[in-house]
């Protein structure tokens, strides 16, 4: 019996270690991606500076190289973040993420040959490889920027059909509550006097004449707030 009671502890101990030594590990990897994302960010930022600064502050080759870098790095990591962003809602760019990828393998090609080119010494060469570079470039831009343009567009779409389809409901829903308004309406019920209704407050127990009539349900504290509500102001106790 003893011996079963240690063995039964001994297991859940070693339990215990290795989910202690599971949950360490996951945690070291989360924060090490997390840390390679930030490292990534920044090295992102110094090398857009750095070519910025090159395509402005220099002079013939070195700023043609730069500025087409910048032009393919910028319209790519736009698309990107366009159409990830988009098919977490809309399934069908999941395709389109998918050429994207493709797309991005000659982007990631053209940026190193542009990169090795600026440490080339013969400029007269390297001049002579610009037309075909920039042709390059913008072929592989315009790809890009012609899925990014499409798939904003297909958002638009899909937002200006959803709030067609809210306004036509709210246009029904106003005329219902329009209901005395209508060439049915009796001169008592537009004058909002209808037959009977003033016999039924009246008689109804627990009312007072002139008071609004209550909510049949209270508003839920819980809902959506939204950028254009106002705060509640506070009760005062005294």
């Amino acid at each position: 019996m003893e011996a079963t009671i240690i063995t039964i502890m001994a297991l859940l101990f070693l339990s215990f270690v290795a989910l202690g030594v599971f949950v360490t590990v996951k945690v070291a990897k989360a924060a090490k991606r997390g840390v390679d994302r930030t490292l990534d960010q920044a090295r992102r930022t110094v090398e857009d500076t750095t070519l910025r600064a090159k395509s402005f502050g220099q002079a013939g080759v070195a700023s043609e190289l730069a500025r087409l870098r910048l032009a393919l790095r910028t319209s790519m990591r736009a698309t990107q973040e366009a159409l990830q962003a988009g098919a977490v809602e809309d399934a069908s760019l999941k395709e389109s993420l998918e050429l994207f990828h493709r797309l991005s393998a000659h982007g990631l090609e053209l940026d190193g040959d542009l990169k090795r080119l600026e440490r080339e010494p013969d400029r007269a060469w390297v001049a002579g490889q610009l037309p075909e570079l920039t042709a390059r470039t913008e072929r592989i831009t315009g790809s890009a920027d012609a899925l990014r343009r499409a798939a904003r567009d297909r958002a638009v779409r899909f937002a200006e059909d959803d709030l067609s389809t809210l306004s036509a409901q709210i246009d029904v829903e106003a005329g219902a509550l329009r209901h005395w308004t209508g060439p049915e309406a009796t001169p008592e019920t537009a004058q909002g006097t209808a037959p009977g209704a003033g016999a039924a407050r009246a008689g109804a127990p627990g009312t007072v004449p002139g008071a609004e009539p209550s909510a049949i349900t209270a508003p839920d504290p819980r809902r959506t707030a939204y950028p254009w509500e106002k705060s509640a102001r506070p009760e005062t106790t005294t």
